[in-house]
């Protein structure tokens, strides 16, 4: 018998895969904070276990992660700075269980900048016999599918004066499948990563403005200097996407509150 192990993993936009959930879905330490809590919950019907390590994620330009092995140039790690217990939770149905994550820079001092690791929580899966499941057979050997659930967050450390600053460029509009997209790039520049939502609004030529799609939760992760993003818009039949303007605004929250980032505009024709 050979058993498949399908990974699953979400970072940033989502909190919860299969019968998880994670929250809060980012960390940051910066300023005098050493310390974060982390609420983990099994939502499912079932004993659950979880494994809880540190990884090394990269962002590719379309938003998507992959594990990278080897250090890349900019890329600084938080791992090596980061403690958190416990490692591994065994959790009944809808009972939940706390994480600590404290900062420790092992009585030296970090050079200023930003470093990112990620916090992967991953649910280990009951193996049971063949035949107690579903299974394909190939060539006369059984194979037993079994999905592993996991959550991964990024885990940040901001030391000394970061900044970055924000773009949007190559506004377009484009139809897939009777979807409407607003393609764009979100550019990002500087020493810190850029994180928060995309909000578009139409102005008709009278002046109306309507909300047609909004991104929540988008980061630009260091050293990425671009994002490319397609974003749906309302297409009810109620906006006339050939005349006024899209503008498109990229904000943040700064002490709870929104801040535009940046803003551009699309004519529309």
């Amino acid at each position: 018998m050979i058993i498949l192990l399908a990974g699953l993993f979400t970072t940033d936009s989502l909190q919860a895969q299969g019968s998880l959930l994670l929250t809060p879905k980012r960390v940051v330490f910066e300023g005098k904070k050493n310390s974060e809590i982390i609420n983990l919950a099994n939502l499912g019907k079932d004993t659950a276990q979880y494994v809880i390590s540190l990884v090394e994620y990269r962002m590719k330009e379309d938003g998507g992660f992959e594990e990278i092995t080897q250090k890349e140039a900019g890329q600084f790690s938080a791992a090596p700075f980061i403690r958190f217990f416990p490692r591994i939770v065994t959790l009944a149905p809808h009972e939940a269980q706390v994480i600590r994550l404290q900062l420790d820079k092992k009585g030296g001092t970090l050079a200023a900048g930003e470093y990112r690791s990620h916090l992967y929580v991953r649910a280990v899966p009951k193996i049971t016999a063949l035949g107690e499941v579903d299974s394909v057979q190939m060539d006369g050997i059984g194979v037993k599918l079994v999905p592993i659930f996991g959550i991964s967050i990024p885990v940040i450390i901001r030391v000394g004066e970061t900044d970055a600053t924000a773009s949007i460029s190559g506004l377009s509009i484009s139809d897939s499948e009777n979807l409407l997209l607003l393609n764009m790039n979100l550019n990002r520049s500087g020493k810190m990563s850029i994180y928060g939502d995309i909000v578009v609004k139409h102005i008709a030529e009278n002046g109306t403005s309507t909300e047609v799609g909004i991104i929540k939760g988008l980061a630009v992760y260091a050293p990425n200097v671009v994002r490319y993003v397609k974003l749906p818009l309302n297409n009810n039949g109620q906006v006339n996407y050939h005349a006024g303007k899209l503008v498109t605004q990229f904000n943040c929250k700064v002490d709870g509150k929104d801040k535009k980032l940046v803003e551009s505009e699309l004519a529309l024709q």
